[in-house]
């Protein structure tokens, strides 16, 4: 907005340069000028122990260089320049701010996260037009009740203080739409918060919540409610019927049952892991129609019912370290891309089949649908009319599961009668892994027209070539512990790949390929050599929701990496960067993807 030039009543350049150990640290002068243009000052990182007064007054004092220059160009006009309306002051080692924060009302967005702030200006009641306040990792103990005069304001990060209440009338925030408050001392929260009717996400992670008040059922617009690491014991039923809700945090609390969701109709992923949950019952699962993950690791059931197999949409499912003896079948005829089982006494699947992963499980379950009692059709009898040849190939498994298996045999090359006893049989799946093969049988390529799962693991691959690159209907590829350091360009070819496992190889960046096939859902590439990723380039990977980096030599994780809003699980664990810290890591994906934007330079 433009501005009258005023009569000073002291000498404009005063609080411009900072000179003297009380008026701290100076602000450069083209950095101010530059503010004055574009409306936005970042000085995060430059260890202030104070703001300089020339930044509360740079839309109320004659700049400098108006005094030493009477001919303005267009661009130079200052009385015509733009108020400020960012202002990112983090990572500095601000104790206090200034009530002369008040002379900056045009602020929409102030960020001010790790510092160490004891308290907030009452001033702050003045910034009428704030939309966006990050006051994370700080050392509040409390919020002024002037912080509830905000009404524009849309975000509000509180995470990581020393929080023990919130103000009264925190529910006049009414354009609120994402509240987080995690990582504080926070043993209540107030039923006035139902009245947050804008309010989208809402995170209450790693408090001292003992419960939960019924009326936040009332928040009928909240997607997101992240209730991990506190000391529930019950969720309110009417959580239930939370019609919007669509991620559910739960874990690291301490329930013994599961509430019901009779009318959360759009709920897709619902945490319930490291709780004391003993029992999965019918009612519990029956109108999560949208459900895509399940997480009931670390709990004490001791079976999982039938009607899990009716969660059609359902694509992970974590229920490792339990006491589940045995699965029903009929989970085989469900989609999942992930299933975890370790830490159970399963005494129905044998654990070298756990061990080949998510798919050969689900092939073992649906095998046993068919028939419970199918284990002597596992090899073809030898009689006079069988080829000795054909006594190795998995006849069974070739005609009733469409796998064409010739695994765990310490091969060095896939003899031809496995492949001639194909004929004319679909073949859908391809398992040649724990082997000792030095390059992909060329015949695969016979399969190029059916083949949609292959898997190559534990073997000798130095490279892969061509024929692979064929099979234009693969989605699922096994590549992990083998010798592989790239992959060709023509994988690109692979149109239709959801998830490629490159654990255990010498990789030591993310194969440039991968970044051009749209429609990989999950790479796995932990456990290699890896030492940067590009985040421009998997941002346009629009399907990638899992990302497994773990164990790798990551010195630091760019923050533009936490643009890559699609990805759902990443892991990075194992890797020698400093930041963000193991506390973050732990705090899941969503949290350490917001901690990455929070570093984006502006």
């Amino acid at each position: 907005m433009s501005r009258q030039l005023r009569t000073p009543r002291f000498d404009p350049r005063a609080g411009f340069h900072m000179e003297g150990k009380d008026s701290g640290p100076s602000v450069p002068q083209g950095l101010l000028k530059a503010a004055r243009s574009s409306g936005q000052l970042n000085l995060a990182g430059r260890n202030l122990g104070e703001v300089p007064q020339c930044v509360w007054r740079i839309n109320v004092d004659i700049p400098e260089e108006a005094n030493q220059n009477l001919s303005f160009s267009s661009t130079e006009r200052w009385w015509e320049q733009t108020d400020l309306t960012k202002l990112i002051i983090s990572s500095n080692k601000l104790q206090s701010l200034s009530d002369d924060l008040r002379l900056l009302p045009a602020l929409t967005v102030l960020d001010i996260h790790d510092n160490q702030l004891t308290s907030l200006p009452s001033a702050i009641r003045e910034l009428d037009n704030l939309q966006k306040l990050n006051i994370s990792h700080n050392k509040l103990k409390m919020l002024p009740e002037e912080i509830t005069s905000l009404k524009n304001l849309k975000a509000l990060h509180l995470q990581h203080n020393e929080l023990t209440c919130i103000p009264e009338g925190f529910e006049h925030l009414s354009s609120l739409e994402d509240l987080d408050l995690s990582n504080n001392r926070l043993a209540t929260v107030p039923a006035g918060f139902a009245l947050l009717s804008s309010l989208l996400r809402l995170n209450l992670s790693s408090n001292q919540l003992k419960s939960l008040p019924a009326e936040i059922s009332r928040m009928k617009r909240l997607k997101h409610l992240d209730c991990d690491s506190n000391l529930l014991e019950t969720v309110p039923p009417d959580v239930g019927s939370m019609e919007s809700l669509e991620l559910l945090y739960l874990r690291r609390n301490k329930l013994r049952v599961l509430p019901e969701f009779p009318s959360s109709r759009q709920l897709k992923e619902l945490y319930l892991g490291e709780n004391q949950i003993e029992m999965l019952r019918a009612e519990h699962l029956q109108h999560l129609q949208a459900i895509l993950v399940l997480d009931l690791r670390g709990n004490k059931l001791r079976s999982v019912p039938e009607e899990m197999a009716l969660l059609q949409s359902l694509e992970r499912l974590d229920l490792s370290n339990n006491d589940i003896s045995s699965l029903p079948c009929s989970l085989g005829n469900l989609h999942l891309k992930f299933l975890a089982l370790e830490g159970n006494p399963l005494r129905t699947i044998r654990r070298e089949i756990i061990a080949k992963g998510t798919q050969e499980v689900l092939k073992y379950l649906r095998s046993k649908i068919k028939d419970d009692g199918t284990s002597q059709s596992d090899s073809v009898p030898k009689t006079a009319m069988t080829l000795p040849s054909e006594s190795r190939v998995n006849v069974h498994a070739i005609v009733t599961l469409k796998l064409l298996d010739y695994s765990d045999k310490q091969a060095t090359l896939i003899p031809d009668d496995i492949f001639d006893a194909t004929k004319s049989n679909i073949i859908t799946s391809v398992n040649f892994s724990k082997n000792q093969l030095c390059e992909i049988p060329k015949r695969i390529t016979e399969l190029k027209e059916m083949v949609s799962d292959v898997n190559l693991s534990f073997n000798k691959l130095s490279f892969v070539s061509q024929e692979l690159c064929l099979l234009q209907k693969l989605t699922f590829l096994d590549l992990r512990n083998n010798f592989l350091s790239s992959l060709p360009e023509e994988m690109s070819s692979l149109t239709k790949l959801q998830t490629i496992n490159l654990s255990f190889n010498r990789f030591k960046v993310l194969p440039t390929v991968l970044y051009h096939i749209p429609t990989l859902e999950a790479v796995l590439i932990s456990n290699n050599q890896v030492g940067s990723v590009d985040p421009q380039k998997m941002k346009l990977m629009e399907n990638l929701s899992t990302l497994d980096l773990q164990n790798n030599d990551l010195l630091q994780i760019p923050p533009e990496l936490g643009n890559c809003v699609q990805l759902r699980t990443l892991l990075l664990d194992g890797n020698p960067f400093r930041v963000p810290r193991a506390a973050i890591l732990m705090k899941g994906t969503a949290a350490v993807l917001e901690y990455l934007r929070d570093r984006i330079p502006a």
